[in-house]
């Protein structure tokens, strides 16, 4: 009777966990796609209003236009390097006491860490605001640099929340080749493997590279083809 019981305990416990993991992945979810959809729809109504209130006079201001786009795209390639050095220099440094949360389990949905994207969201807000209420070229480069800002954030969200940490499920994004070895080089800095690098995301695998760890990103790669096609 003493064992039988036990075991009921341990089913319910076990239960129980899956369940609150569970509730945790569906309040991020909920999180996570309701601000993608605000942010995406106020990102596109944003440019379409700046440029279509730029062009209100019938000319059309090329070199803001040009501007703008390439420093979106330029913007959100810069991050990647700034995320690298700030997660080596700060946050695996004198902020550590707030990253630490995310190499330890989580307990609920959010976590202390999660504080940084926020801290990132308001550079991007600030230049978005005074790009989209300002006209000429200064302007014009501060509301792409915003955009792009916000462009890596969604992609970062989704890549390293989403398919590296499965806090919320991902579709076919999780089928996608290079993510998969991106995924695999962070889980490879959570282990530290290589003194914790990768300190980037979407360039971990190179960095991995440069440190003699391409065979531990493949075998990574394979452990994770069969927990995801062991799971699906």
């Amino acid at each position: 009777m003493d064992r039988e019981e036990e075991q009921r305990k341990s089913l319910a416990r076990a239960a129980d966990r899956t369940a609150r993991k569970l509730s945790e992945r569906r309040t991020y979810l909920i999180a996570a796609v309701m601000s993608s959809l605000g942010i995406t729809s106020m990102a596109v109504a944003a440019v379409y209003y700046r440029f279509a209130w730029q062009m209100e006079g019938g000319e059309i201001p090329v070199m803001e236009m040009f501007g703008t786009f390439a420093l979106s795209v330029g913007a959100a390639v810069g991050m990647e390097f700034w995320a690298r050095w700030a997660h080596r220099a700060l946050w695996h440094a004198s902020l550590w006491h707030m990253h630490e949360s995310h190499h330890r389990p989580r307990e609920g949905p959010f976590e202390l860490n999660d504080v940084f994207a926020i801290i990132n969201a308001v550079p991007a807000i600030a230049l978005l605001d005074f790009g989209f209420f300002h006209r000429g070229l200064l302007p014009g480069l501060c509301f792409g640099a915003g955009l792009g800002i916000t462009l890596f954030g969604m992609a970062y969200m989704f890549v390293h929340d989403g398919l590296v940490h499965r806090r919320f499920p991902v579709g076919p994004i999780a089928n996608v080749p290079y993510f998969r070895r991106v995924a695999a080089a962070h889980q490879i800095h959570h282990s530290e493997k290589f003194r914790g690098v990768p300190y980037g995301l979407f360039m971990g695998p190179k960095e991995l590279e440069e440190v003699g760890g391409l065979e531990e990103l493949e075998k990574e790669v394979s452990r994770r083809i069969k927990l995801y096609n062991s799971s699906s």
